[in-house]
């Protein structure tokens, strides 16, 4: 049979095909795309909903482990119910959650190991001492993606609220995901559901990518805040979705005397697209564990509905610490109590051992272009005395009342600050006419430019 002649012109078209071809495929394998692949089945998890699948987890991610090294590995987790205690993960890996996927949480605590608490929290958030583990963790990762077809991680925290509701738990309830010390994290397109406390808890990390993640709990489940960035430099959140019983959004870095001497910031977090929902708490949150400092954070084209506060500065004296170089603008919000708060009277300590003259440095908090309606009350501006809030700027804002709206609309102490082009009329603290406030031109890279699209 003779050999068929590609015309040149083809023959190029398809040299250059083949080229792009490998080129994707690179570009593929850069962006995240996992050379190795083992469903959990694999491994003898059973996704009943009652099979308790600990074991399996365990053993999937040591295995991919020494494969991950590489070209990196995947672990798929199909549809079903797999049932599981707290299992870590690894570097160069990807969890991903089919569609249909639901990682259930054991509810026995027996499944809970206690860990270490926090060096910059020195004992346990809830209690003194060591913390349960948390459900999905893990520490010293580079390149780690939790993914997949809007699966669900499910934390069944019902018994965790009741028992700390009645006050039964010895220690800190765990966090739904938390990595520490790691770089390089992507959580995408993956819905979180009922943590036993907070939900998304990246500490001491560095260039972490949270985009198009949706954070359910009953807006009444004590502290599920959604996503807490502690003690993390280079941050994205993007594109999500949060009913929450606590804050949506809370950066931490630290509490007291321990993050002062842990001396690790938060700075260089981007908010974006975020839509809220939590009527006793804010959208986002700076603080109020703080005492390592927070710097630089950008929040810009968001919605809050029916949420206590938009963007709240929470500190108090003995944190120490800074907040400083926060730029606010394009939010809208719907129907809530303060449109802006800022709180100087946390009192909260870890232990007797905080100093009472460590006192926190609050400057530089810039908000514009805010729309708001249904409001009780325009600002609660609440600084410390012999420490005032400063270099707080408000620009072309409009809160429109509720029928039951305060008469007082604004109630400032300890701040100063200018404003421009504000309704209701500010406070004489923040009267002074100023130019539209600061919001950075320079657009800050973090992440990959584009997620990786891999599906397994």
């Amino acid at each position: 049979m003779a050999t068929r002649r590609i015309p040149r012109p083809a023959a190029v078209a398809v040299a250059l095909c083949a080229a792009a071809l490998l080129a994707a495929c690179a570009g593929a394998s850069r962006a995240g795309c996992r050379k190795h692949v083992a469903k959990i089945t694999e491994y003898g998890a059973v996704g009943d909903g009652k099979t308790l699948n600990t074991a399996a987890f365990a053993k999937a991610v040591a295995d991919l482990s020494e494969r991950a090294r590489d070209g990196g590995a995947a672990l798929v987790v199909p549809p079903g119910k797999w049932l599981t205690g707290p299992f870590n993960l690894t570097s160069h890996f990807t969890l991903y959650l089919d569609e249909g996927a639901e990682i259930l949480a054991s509810q026995d605590m027996k499944d809970w190991p206690l860990i270490a608490p926090l060096p910059s929290y020195g004992r346990g958030r809830d209690e003194p001492g060591p913390r349960y583990s948390n459900f999905i963790a893990g520490s010293n990762l580079t390149d780690v993606i939790i993914t997949g077809k809007n699966g669900t991680i499910n934390g069944q925290g019902q018994v965790w609220w009741d028992k700390y509701r009645a006050k039964e738990l010895q220690f800190t309830r765990g966090y739904l995901l938390e990595l520490l010390y790691s770089d390089s994290i992507i959580i995408s397109n993956v819905t979180f559901v009922d943590s036993p406390s907070w939900n998304l808890h990246p500490t001491y990390c560095t260039n972490v990518t949270i985009s198009g993640v949706t954070i359910l709990a009953p807006v009444h489940s004590p502290n599920t805040d959604g996503i807490d960035p502690d003690s993390s430099s280079h941050v994205k959140i993007e594109d999500c979705y949060i009913v929450s019983g606590d804050d949506c959004i809370a950066v931490k870095s630290g509490w007291d005397e321990y993050g002062i001497k842990f001396n690790m910031p938060s700075q260089h977090i981007v908010i974006k697209r975020l839509t809220c929902i939590s009527p006793t708490s804010a959208m986002i949150a700076l603080g109020s564990e703080m005492s390592g400092g927070i710097r630089d954070v950008r929040a810009e084209d968001s919605v809050a509905i029916n949420t206590e506060s938009a963007v709240r500065v929470k500190s108090g004296v003995g944190r120490g610490g800074f907040v400083k170089d926060i730029f606010v603008r394009g939010l809208s919000l719907h129907t809530m109590k303060w449109v802006f708060w800022m709180t100087g009277n946390y009192g909260q300590h870890p232990d007797n051992s905080s100093d009472p003259n460590a006192m926190p440095q609050v400057t530089s908090i810039n908000y514009r272009d805010v729309f708001a309606e249904n409001v009780t009350m325009a600002g609660r501006m609440e600084g410390i005395p012999n420490d005032p809030y400063t270099g707080i700027c408000i620009s072309n804002v409009t809160a429109q009342l509720a029928p039951d709206a305060k008469k007082l609309q604004w109630n400032c102490t300890n701040v100063k600050g200018v404003t421009s082009d504000v309704t209701p009329k500010p406070c004489p603290e923040l009267g002074a006419e100023g130019m539209p406030c600061a919001f950075p031109e320079e657009e800050l890279i973090i992440g990959p430019h584009k997620l990786p699209k891999c599906t397994y």
